[in-house]
Parts: C-alpha cells; sequence; structure tokens
C-alpha cells in the first residue's frame, strides 16, 4: 500500500508518497506567502495552505496507483492560531509559532496567573508564540472577530478538517497551546476559564497515529483517490520529524535545524522542567518529550546568504570556512526573539567580536556556530536533569550542511547520526498514516522496520575542546545584553 504525509512547514508545504515498506517514490513541495503586517508579526492566509496542498497532492500523485493509497498522515507548524466561525469559514488570517506580538498576554499568564499555577495545569509556562496568549491577544484587540468564533484550530488540523470534516488535533500539537493537560493527555478546564474559553471550541484529541476519518467525497472524486483512504491525526512537526528519525522511546534524542530548532529528547515517563525552559510535550507514540526550541536555526543562515550577503550559493560560502573552533567572532541568534531557555521576544540577534581583520567567512561561521551554540544551551539543561545524551539524530533542511553537523557534534561533543531518509515531518506523517492504517503495529515497530542510520559525524576531542572554551564565552554574550535588548524595544 502508499501513504502520503504532509508537512505544513512555514514557507512551504511538502508532500511525501511512501510505500508501506518505507520507500520514498515520491516528493513535492509547493510555497506559499508569509505575511508581516506590523514588525514582530508573523501571519498567512490558511487558504494557501489548503489550495496549495491540493495543488501538490495533484502532482504527487501523478503516475501513482492512486487506487493503492490507503492513508495521510501530517506534520506542521505548531502553535498557530486558526478562528473558524459557525460556517466553518476561516475568521481571519492565521497568527503563526514566530509572531511576537504577545508580549503582554504572556506576562500577563506567567505573572498574574502564575508560572506555578501553568505549569500545574499544563506542566508549561506562556512563551509569546504559544496559542493561549493569541488567544488572549484576540479577545483585547479583535473581541467582535473573536466573537465569531465557533472553532479553536492548529494549521495542520485546518487541513484535515478540509479534507475529512472532522474538527481534530493531535495530542503532541495542542501540547504547545498551552491549553492541555500535558500529563492526562486531555484538555484543562482550569486553563480554559482562565483564558475565557468554551471548552466547545476545541476540536477533539487523538493520538498522533489515530484515524480521525476518511477522505470527503469531493475530496477523493478531486484527487482520484477512494473514499476509503484514512487520515491520521498527525504530529506537530517536531514530533513528526521525531517519528521519522526513530526518536521514539525512552532517552533518544533528535536535533532539528528548520526554520526554526529544536532539540527533542524522547521518555515513557512523564517528566518536566521544574525551570520550564524546556517544554514538556506529548509526543506522537503516545508517550512525552521534553524540548527546547530557538525561533531562528537554519533562518539565521538563510537570513544571512540571502539578505545579506545576496548569493544562493550556500555551499561555496560554507567551503570559505576552514578554522573551526577559532573563530573570534560570535553571532546571537536571535532574530525572532528567543524561547527556549531565554523566553524572551525581544531578544535579537547581534555580531560581536569584529575586527579589523575579520573577512566573509569569519561571520558565516558565526552564524552557524550562534545557532549550534544556542541549541546546548537547551542540550545543557537536558543534561543538568539527569538526561545522558550520549548521541543524537538530525533532520531538517540545515542537516544537509556536512559543515554545520560538524560543529554541532564538536559543539555538543557528542556522536550525530544522519537518518537514511532525511525527510524529517512529511516522512514521519506518512509513517503515522501507515500506523493508523494498520501496516504496523505501534509507531515504535513502524520506526524500528523504516528508518536507518546512514552516516554518522562523530565529534574530535581536541576541536571539541575549542568549542567547550568558546562556547564558556559565548553563554555570558546574552547575560551582558538582555537589559540592553528591552530597551531597544
Amino acid at each position: 500500500m502508499l501513504y502520503i504525509g504532509i508537512d505544513l512547514g512555514t514557507s512551504a508545504v511538502k508532500l511525501l508518497l511512501m510505500e508501506g515498506g518505507g520507500t520514498v517514490k515520491n516528493i513535492v513541495s509547493k510555497e506559499y506567502p508569509l505575511y508581516f503586517p506590523h514588525p514582530g508579526w508573523s501571519e498567512q492566509r490558511p487558504q494557501d495552505w489548503y489550495e496549495k496542498t491540493i495543488q501538490g497532492l495533484k502532482e504527487l500523485l501523478d503516475g501513482a496507483d492512486r487506487d493503492q493509497v490507503a492513508g495521510i498522515g501530517f506534520g506542521g507548524q505548531m502553535h498557530g492560531l486558526v478562528l473558524l466561525d459557525k460556517a466553518d469559514a476561516v475568521i481571519r488570517p492565521a497568527i503563526l509559532w514566530n509572531d511576537g506580538r504577545t508580549v503582554k498576554e504572556s506576562e500577563y499568564l506567567n505573572n498574574m496567573v502564575g508560572k506555578e499555577k501553568l505549569s500545574a495545569c499544563t506542566a508549561n509556562i506562556a512563551f509569546a508564540g504559544f496559542t493561549a496568549p493569541k488567544i488572549l491577544w484576540m479577545q483585547e484587540n479583535e473581541p467582535e472577530q473573536y466573537a465569531r468564533t465557533a472553532k479553536i484550530m492548529l494549521p495542520k488540523d485546518y487541513l484535515v478538517y478540509r479534507m475529512t470534516g472532522v474538527h481534530s488535533t493531535d495530542v503532541s500539537d495542542a501540547s504547545g497551546t498551552l491549553l492541555l493537560d500535558v500529563k492526562k493527555r486531555c484538555w484543562s478546564q482550569e486553563m480554559c476559564a482562565v483564558c475565557h474559553i468554551d471548552p466547545a471550541t476545541l476540536p477533539k484529541l487523538y493520538e498522533s497515529h489515530e484515524c480521525v476519518g476518511t477522505l470527503l467525497p469531493e475530496i477523493a472524486k478531486e484527487l482520484g483517490l477512494p473514499e476509503t483512504v484514512k487520515v491520521a491525526a498527525g504530529a506537530g512537526d517536531n514530533a513528526a520529524a521525531a517519528v521519522a528519525t526513530g526518536t521514539v522511546g525512552d532517552g533518544k534524542c533528535n536535533i532539528s535545524l528548520g526554520t526554526s530548532g529544536t532539540i527533542f529528547i524522547s521518555s515513557k515517563a512523564f517528566r518536566a522542567d521544574e525551570n520550564n525552559a524546556l517544554h514538556a510535550f506529548c509526543d506522537a507514540d503516545s508517550a512525552w518529550h521534553l524540548m527546547g526550541c530557538m525561533l531562528s536555526a537554519a533562518s539565521c543562515n538563510r537570513w544571512w546568504m540571502d539578505e545579506i550577503l545576496g548569493t544562493c550559493d550556500y555551499a561555496r560560502e560554507q567551503e570559505m570556512v576552514t578554522r573551526l573552533g577559532e573563530n573570534h567572532v560570535y553571532f546571537l541568534p536571535y532574530l525572532m526573539g528567543e524561547r527556549s531557555p531565554h523566553n524572551n521576544p525581544n531578544a535579537r540577534a547581534a555580531f560581536i567580536g569584529m575586527t579589523m581583520d575579520t573577512g566573509r567567512a569569519d561571520m558565516t561561521q558565526a552564524v552557524l556556530e550562534g545557532v549550534a551554540f544556542a541549541l546546548r544551551d537547551s542540550f545543557e539543561i537536558a543534561r543538568s536533569l539527569g538526561l545522558p545524551i550520549a548521541r543524537t539524530m538530525i533532520c531538517g533542511g540545515g542537516a544537509k550542511s556536512l559543515l554545520w553537523k560538524k560543529i554541532i557534534a564538536n559543539v555538543l561533543n557528542i556522536s550525530v547520526d544522519i537518518p537514511g531518509t532525511e525527510e524529517g515531518p512529511s516522512l514521519g506523517g506518512a509513517m503515522l498514516a501507515a500506523v493508523a492504517c494498520g501496516e504496523y503495529e505501534s509507531v515504535e515497530a513502524a520506526a524500528a522496520h523504516i528508518v536507518r542510520v546512514a552516516d554518522t559525524v562523530e565529534p574530535d576531542c581536541m576541536l571539541a575542546e575549542k568549542y567547550e572554551k568558546r562556547y564558556a564565552q559565548f553563554k555570558q554574550i546574552y547575560p551582558a545584553c538582555r537589559e540592553v535588548f528591552d530597551r531597544l524595544v
């Protein structure tokens, strides 16, 4: 049988066609616009997601035996707010995960409601990117629009609704709303009361590998697919990527170098960081994970190459980087503010340490190293919780760079495994669909059969020692700049 994985990303939707054994048959990507109506705001049109997904599916299935398609699964950008009215029409553009307008609302939740109560209800505290602060912002700033709300949805779940007619979400994606009791895997009635939310407006919860329904007849007809095609609930992008890299079970680690950057640590038992620097979320395998998330990762390199250097030849720029561990320039990668571990939407990117002999390669190297150092900030918190991490899988667009993987292996001083198929959330979505259709008995079984390590980047002890000293310097920079960042807003 064939399975489709759909990854609703921030810049594009990526679609993948997989055979039951894990062989990838086709991949299609369709871009859509991102809107910044005010400084710090970030929005998209859900209709763009849907139209590009349908276009992509038609292209993906060109030449395939469509009668063999058994299931569709999803991965998707988390935290976005999609509001539907009583007719299931979209009320306003979606407010995305990297939108920074909710500083006041996040402070209200953390300081007035209290971090202790938030953590007790949801295992997390408020971050500007989370969904609940966005809802409070809507209630305060667009009350007439919010009053029309009949359903509160997350981005990928809007696509699921358009294809099945079912208002659903999965527990991994719902974990990032600040409305889910993560330990109990159910909506928190107390948080609904705190945020003045009618629980009836929230979608039904599923495990990521559960089937929420089948294709609507009109969708099946348009795509030339059987109406019996099952649609799995899917997972948030990082949980879906973890499935694709086999980061399920207990104590496994995955690093994602996408638009944002994450370090994801799976756990069969529920656990939470008492300081809430790491997120405690449900995962896609009926268990949990701890996750550190930085808002700008591969997007830092794209910004540097596209907007500053004005080049699309990323490989050539990285070939100029030859002195690892010896760069005197540092880069703070906070282009969109920062989440883990600083939780500061006012944080900003900065270069520091430049001298008259600083060159183009030094700046490029500093960008790559800055992202690696910021990932280590979260890695150190995981270590402090007694989680021994000796190796990690890696995925995402940035993971295509051998140089960047080498830097990460040495900054973290762990082995970095490269999966045989580096397709991230789209592959994870297809694997979840295969589980929903009974191809595999569990997500862990699917991962054991499909995921393979193609190569490993090992740390070099001498280079890791150099980076140990440089990280000690890097971690002093943000505290020194924090008050300045707050005054710049």
